[in-house]
């Protein structure tokens, strides 16, 4: 899976820069290959990476909660009121 992100990110890049590279009279022919090469890298490698890299992590750490930000200011966890 790794490899797989990493060759569409390169492939993307390419397009992109091949897009770029073309001569003023093609101009609908380059914003085709800017436009794939955008979408490629942003709506398909980057929500790839990002569950990829997710698995197995909580997003509750991540979050900023009370609770979390008590613990980054050092402060003991809020005790809950039991009535």
């Amino acid at each position: 899976m790794k490899y797989f992100i990493t060759l569409l990110v390169f492939l993307s890049s390419g397009l992109m820069i091949y897009g770029f590279s073309l001569d003023e009279n093609q101009e609908d022919l380059a914003n085709k290959y800017i436009g794939s090469g955008t979408v490629l890298l942003f709506l398909i490698a980057m929500p790839l990476f990002l569950i990829k890299e997710s698995k197995g992590k909580k997003m509750n750490d991540y979050m900023l909660t009370e609770e979390n930000v008590r613990k980054m200011q050092g402060k003991p966890p809020k005790k809950k009121n039991s009535k």
